[in-house]
């Protein structure tokens, strides 16, 4: 019997209300329309991490975990894909990645994720990724792109275990930068939220943007400014590491090369938290990679590869 696809649901999230209308196509969640995605990570009897336990539902798609990490080759690597193009006007996804005690993955997309003009609707996803005790696990999908008009709501609960260790990441764009006389910061909202916690059930941080350039410009200074990329980087991991973590890296602004980054510690010892801002898509995710570089040397002793050419 197939299992149900889960709920998703923002309807009362204050800053969607004005986005509620049914679309004049086909309803919100109706199929091709609700994706849902399940990954566990796991070691066999021979103590090798593999994929366990996948289940899907279009238009999510997840292929067979590959071995190309040459730092880690014992590390299955998963690109997560969408055979539905764009999110569009109701769309809603679910994505749950487990990874089990002492197990290890990393996961991508396999392209930067569009999000559609929308005249009706919103397109909404939450994500649930849990880290068991000893778990390690480096999540690095590509961009998302907001078209004009676009709605864009995303709730991420990473619930990770003291000894475990999430390298979470995201990239937003402030729109298509080329496309007629571009559309910056042309979209109508995104609303971003992730929140950590302990499997018992304790809460450790909660961060929330909403962003609406219909009120707020965030080109204005102290935002924005002349930047026109944001990533979030949230890294949860034991105690012993932040601090040698945090020593490694030098905050700063190149202001020719236009990048910034920032980093601080996340409440209750429960990891960092890494910012980076920019106008070029390759050198803001030469900066995540680093910076992932660092946490994977510190905590399996190892480096990040460098990254294929055609990526």
């Amino acid at each position: 019997m197939t299992a149900s696809v889960p709920e998703v649901d923002f309807a009362s999230a204050h800053e969607m209300q004005p986005y509620l209308r049914e679309p004049d196509a086909m309803y919100v969640g109706a199929p091709g329309k609700h994706g849902y995605l399940k990954l566990r990570f796991a070691l066999d009897p021979d103590g090798k991490s593999i994929l366990r336990e996948i289940d899907r539902r279009v238009p999510l798609i997840a292929q067979q975990e590959l071995y190309f990490d040459k730092e880690m080759p014992e590390m299955p690597c998963l690109y997560i894909l969408s055979s539905g193009g764009p999110n569009v006007d109701g769309d809603r996804y679910q994505q749950d990645i487990i990874v089990e005690k002492d197990a290890f993955g990393w996961v991508s997309t396999g392209a930067a994720t569009k999000l559609a003009e929308m005249k009706y609707n919103y397109s909404g996803m939450v994500q649930n990724i849990v880290l068991e005790e000893g778990a390690y696990l480096e999540f690095m999908p590509e961009p998302v792109f907001p078209c004009r008009h676009t709605r864009f709501i995303c709730d991420t609960r990473l619930t990770v275990h003291p000894t475990a260790t999430v390298f979470y990441s995201e990239i937003y764009m402030g729109g298509r930068k080329y496309y007629g006389e571009g559309e910056m910061f042309d979209y109508d909202i995104l609303s971003v939220c992730s929140h950590g916690e302990r499997p018992d059930g304790t809460q450790l941080f909660r961060e929330k943007f909403v962003i609406d350039p219909s009120k707020n410009d965030p080109r204005r200074l102290g935002v924005m400014g002349r930047f026109e990329i944001f990533a979030n980087v949230i890294v949860m991991t034991p105690a012993e590491n932040i601090e040698r973590i945090y020593a490694a890296v030098t905050p700063g602004i190149d202001r020719l090369a236009m990048i910034a980054t920032g980093i601080t510690t996340l409440p209750n010892d429960a990891g960092l938290l890494f910012k980076v801002l920019g106008t070029d898509t390759g050198r803001v995710k030469q900066k995540i990679r680093d910076f992932c570089s660092l946490v994977r040397q510190t905590v399996k002793g190892k480096p990040l590869p460098e990254e294929f050419p055609w990526r």
